[in-house]
């Protein structure tokens, strides 16, 4: 096994732990150790609340989930050697749960704390427990359905320069301030209310809570982009923005559905992370890369042969206003299509929009081009249920 450089106690709040991890992005929060190229390791990390969910069937330790504590996250990691323009390779070589945590949850955030991608239309908190039979996954919330998982980190990136920072929170102030009052809101902003921060104290740490990023979006650093790919065996291209890189991971992910529609998305879990690193000087110049991450998908992955596809458009199902080549509203239209079917077999509006965040759902865009309606899809492997899902002809059975 290799050798833990970042452990956890799953007894404790990330401030409390023997070193502690953090939960903004900032780069002045300090390296918890070094690593060399070609290096090795393990990293253990918290679930993304920082144990803010327990494994019951009362849904109000989601409904009351503190946002500003997420997501906890393990490092960073300072990768010597690294420097501003290279790129940073970061192999994923195996992921796991810990011992004696073998299970996670999904929820629907409250509209008014978070929300989620069908938030209009399912704004009061529910909760999914998940329990892990090795790759399998079933749960007495959503009964009938069983599935392998694809465990994968869904937040992993880097620490971002002064200079990024400043740009990040000056664009996401700009569009708070189109509509402040919005709930949820258009953006989660820095503050210093349950900020995390390392090893970091005094004035210091007053200043850098004030400053520090939210991990919730997606941004150039990677971060968290909830990708369910991203898993065993794959390769991770990051730009560097700062000396020494500064890699930090967390939110991992037993299984997720492509979007992560409910927000407290896939289903969440404390586990451990095998990662090998290394660099390739200069590599953001000799490769075109401005911006943002690329990789390379592992090999191992579930594999299924049949699915159930549901189409949407980008026509507003509230108002009926027909928008132009919208994929935001023709996803959102597909996954409600797949929840009503859904429901035509037995399950609640709930459990299916949970069910589409959890199992591995295959998400497309189908149509971007033919105006004025995108085409967005969502797929829907039949074989993860136990009974036979698809229509039936007149009392004939499946065609």
């Amino acid at each position: 096994m290799p050798d833990v450089l970042f452990k956890v106690d799953l007894t404790k709040p990330m401030d409390e732990q023997e070193t502690p991890g953090h939960n903004r992005w900032h780069p002045d929060i300090p390296a918890v150790t070094s690593v060399n190229p070609r290096d090795v390791f393990r990293v253990e990390c918290k679930d993304w609340t920082d144990g803010q969910v327990q494994n019951n069937d009362d849904p109000s330790d989601i409904r009351d989930v503190n946002l500003n504590r997420v997501h906890v996250l393990s490092g960073p990691f300072w990768i010597n050697g690294a420097e501003p323009g290279d790129l940073l390779v970061v192999d994923i070589l195996d992921i796991g749960a810990l011992p004696g945590a073998e299970w996670g949850f999904n929820g629907i955030f409250a509209r008014e704390n978070g929300g989620g991608f069908l938030t209009e239309h399912y704004p009061e908190a529910a909760k999914s427990i998940w329990d892990f039979y090795g790759i399998y996954t079933t749960s007495r919330h959503i009964p009938g359905v069983k599935f392998p998982g694809i465990i994968h980190p869904g937040l992993i990136g880097v620490a971002p320069s002064h200079e990024m920072l400043d740009k990040w929170n000056k664009r996401e102030q700009a569009l708070v301030s189109k509509d402040p009052h919005r709930v949820p809101t258009l953006a989660n902003l820095p503050t210093p209310d349950s900020a995390v921060l390392g090893s970091l104290t005094g004035a210091e740490f007053e200043r850098v809570a004030r400053e520090g990023a939210r991990t919730v979006p997606p941004r150039e650093n990677g971060g968290n982009c909830d990708i369910k790919n991203l898993s065993k065996g794959s390769r991770i291209y990051f730009p560097v923005f700062i000396e020494g890189a500064k890699l930090s991971l967390g939110d991992i992910h037993f299984s997720q559905g492509d979007g992560e529609i409910t927000f407290c998305g896939g289903i969440e879990m404390p586990g451990w992370v095998d990662l090998h690193v290394d660099i390739i000087k200069g590599g953001m110049a000799k490769y075109g890369i401005v911006n943002n991450p690329f990789f390379q998908p592992g090999p191992v992955e579930p594999h299924f042969s049949e699915y159930l596809v549901f189409e949407g458009i980008s026509v507003d199902e509230m108002t009926g206003e027909q928008l132009y080549l919208d994929a935001h509203v023709a996803y959102r239209r597909a996954c409600l299509n797949a929840i009503e079917y859904l429901k035509t077999i037995g399950y609640t509006g709930e459990q299916a929009y949970m069910l589409l965040g959890t199992a591995p759902v295959e998400g497309r865009i189908a149509g971007i081009v033919d105006v004025p309606n995108a085409c967005c899809t969502i797929a829907i492997p039949t074989s993860i249920f136990d009974n036979d899902i698809r229509p039936k002809l007149d009392g004939r059975g499946v065609l």
